[in-house]
């Protein structure tokens, strides 16, 4: 087996995994915490954020992005068939999942957050904070899902 196909392989793995994280956030974990009184949800909302970049989701996001990036430059390298694949599938993971979570995602986590202390201010940061969080998190959740696609259209 080669270098191209372990790292391929790996970052589809990666990615299904983020997408299947994000995925269960769209799906039924926000569902949970919008349904408990605006205070409670929010609050609710700020010990999983606090609790999420903590090694274990770190390290899988992290792989999302770099494992795909580096199956990309060792097929385009290496000249190997389905690097192209590879490529697009990195680039997905890098913009759907990365660059949302960095500018979509974690700026309203961070104001969720400073919101926390006031509760006066909690309720309505948190009836804000929710359909664009979970719209930034739909994309990240397609993302996932996409750049698994396009890496396993790289092993074919």
């Amino acid at each position: 087996m080669s270098v191209f196909t372990v790292l391929v392989v790996a970052g589809a793995v990666a990615t299904g995994l983020a997408g299947g994280v994000l995925f269960a956030f769209s799906t039924f974990v926000m569902g949970g915490l919008r349904r408990l009184p605006a205070v409670e949800g929010a609050t609710a909302m700020v010990a999983i954020n606090k609790d999420a970049v903590r090694p274990p989701l770190m390290l899988l996001l992290a792989a999302s992005v770099l494992v795909p990036a580096a199956a990309a430059v060792v097929g385009l390298v290496g000249g190997t068939s389905g690097a192209g694949w590879a490529l697009a599938g990195a680039v997905v993971a890098v913009v759907g999942i990365l660059g949302v979570t960095a500018v979509g995602n974690v700026p309203l986590n961070d104001r969720l957050d400073a919101a926390a202390p006031r509760h006066d201010d909690l309720a309505a940061t948190w009836t804000a904070f929710l359909p664009r969080w979970l719209a930034w998190n739909h994309v990240r959740t397609v993302a996932g899902a996409v750049a698994t696609a396009l890496l396993a259209l790289a092993l074919v």
